[in-house]
């Protein structure tokens, strides 16, 4: 017996640590929400709520551990009941029962819930004991194919967004390259001075048309025709003239003659 009121004792003093850590968590909590809803974050909340739920889960294998008797079978009845104040009460519940009378008694040490949830569990489960078992399996399928549904639709949009995010985030240019292209454009930075080979020399600015002059002439092939001489003689002049103006290049060799617009070749 006496064993038996040493372990009650134990798991009594572990079920009110348990109690009040939990009781604690929830203080804190709701002291957030009240005062620092402004500042408060998702993750902090989240993290709240995780704090709660260990403990609940604590709390739960303390109740179910193989050592802990069941409290189901202990009976608490209450020995003195008086309407004045009691202070050791008031310390015990922190200044929520002030006295222990015949008003807080059905409250406190209820063992069952209230009469008005006892009458909507009842009529819930009246409620439930009309549905066919067919009915019901109806009744379920649709429900999760709507959960289904919305599940997916949900699953949808989180997938369009994170993919909307890297499209955005994505860069489509290279700022080494638009800067290079930039300081090229602007200021000729790393354009190169030389020119491709067999370029000629430059055109001198007082003989502008001398260079494809010598060019078509060079290009030209030789035709000897005896029946102009006095008009193509001014024409391979000309030629020969601005061959010999130009500095530093040296006069073609070939004999250029120039056909007449008013003879025909094949004339005879």
């Amino acid at each position: 017996m006496q064993r038996e009121e040493k372990q009650l004792e134990l798991t009594l003093e572990a079920l009110i640590s348990q109690v009040a850590d939990l009781k604690n968590s929830l203080v804190s909590f709701i002291y957030k929400l009240e005062n620092e809803y402004d500042r408060l974050t998702w993750p902090s909340v989240l993290d709240s709520f995780a704090l709660l739920s260990g403990q609940l889960n604590t709390l739960n294998k303390v109740l179910k551990h193989e050592k802990t008797p069941l409290l189901r079978n202990q009976v608490i009845i209450p020995l003195v009941l008086s309407p004045d104040r009691d202070e050791e009460i008031m310390r015990q519940t922190e200044g929520r029962v002030p006295v222990f009378s015949h008003e807080v008694v059905p409250d406190h040490l209820r063992t069952k819930p209230d009469p008005e949830v006892e009458e909507q569990e009842k009529q819930l489960i009246t409620d439930a004991a009309r549905i066919s078992p067919d009915v019901a399996q109806k009744q379920i399928q649709s429900l999760n194919k709507m959960c289904s549904n919305l599940l997916e639709k949900i699953s949808k949009e989180e997938r369009e967004s994170e993919s909307g995010g890297l499209r955005q985030n994505k860069q489509t240019f290279n700022p080494a390259d638009t800067n290079a292209l930039v300081a090229a454009v602007a200021f000729g930075k790393g354009l190169s001075n030389r020119r491709p080979p067999g370029s000629g020399a430059s055109v001198q600015s007082g003989q502008p048309g001398a260079g494809a002059i010598i060019a078509g002439a060079s290009g030209m092939q030789q035709v000897s025709m005896s029946g102009a001489p006095a008009q193509q003689q001014p024409m391979l002049a000309g030629v020969q003239m601005a061959q010999t103006g130009q500095p530093g290049k040296m006069p073609s060799g070939i004999k250029t003659n120039i056909k007449s617009a008013s003879m025909h070749p094949y004339q005879r």
